[in-house]
């Protein structure tokens, strides 16, 4: 067990923060190239899904919030393919379109694992517990406004641009009650789990070709796009 310092003040420029490393730390690892995002980000007013993939999450707990990724083909498929060749998979046997269930399906399980590193910094740092839902990928040709929003207390919204190792672009949006955590005594707090220790259970079990969930057609999935508005 080791101490580590927490701001006496904790607001949602730090959750963001601290959800981008988790974005980077985990894909990183899934695909042994760096991954980085701007020091830049937007305040916006919508959430929304956009082509060509678009993928959402939503948590709730001691704080409310939903998380969405948009990446463009090219970037689906280049963190896909980096992903399934250092799983050792064959080129040949990779999916050749974004649009394939299998894309969509091993995206969503990296979106899953980027979700649990960061409840569980949450769970550790902030001393507070967050569920997520499962993942939902949607491949899109048109944009798609998410009226989640509606639901928060005190709504804020941000988007942060993303880059991958060959420079492809992918945008994160966070929608989160408008939060701040104030530190009452000093406590301390388990180092977090190494993000290729994170990829190896995953590779070990629910990412493995043959037995990827999916994601995409099930009841659940379609009650939630249906709360939503969409």
């Amino acid at each position: 067990m080791n101490a580590q310092k927490i701001a006496a003040e904790y607001g949602t420029e730090d959750l963001l923060i601290s959800l981008c490393n988790s974005v980077t730390k985990v894909l990183t690892a899934a695909t042994h190239s760096q991954i980085h995002y701007s020091g830049m980000v937007q305040r916006i007013t919508k959430t929304c899904l956009k082509p060509d993939i678009g993928c959402f999450v939503l948590f709730d707990g001691g704080f409310s919030g939903l998380v969405v990724l948009n990446f463009s083909s090219q970037t689906a498929m280049e963190l896909y393919e980096s992903y399934m060749l250092n799983m050792n998979m064959p080129k040949e046997d990779l999916a050749s379109s974004h649009t394939s269930d299998e894309v969509s399906n091993v995206m969503g399980e990296l979106m899953n694992q980027i979700i649990g590193d960061f409840t569980s910094k949450v769970r550790r740092e902030l001393q507070t517990h967050i569920t997520q839902n499962q993942p939902k990928m949607l491949v899109l040709t048109k944009q798609v406004m998410l009226s989640v929003d509606t639901h928060l207390d005190q709504p804020e919204a941000r988007r942060v641009t993303f880059y991958t190792g060959k420079e492809n672009i992918f945008y994160l949006e966070l929608a989160i009650d408008g939060t701040q955590f104030i530190k009452l005594h000093d406590f301390e707090t388990h180092e977090a789990p190494d993000p290729d220790e994170l990829i190896a259970q995953a590779n070990a079990g629910t990412l493995k070709r043959t037995d990827v969930p999916a994601l995409t057609d099930n009841t659940d999935s379609d009650d939630l796009l249906s709360s939503l508005g969409m």
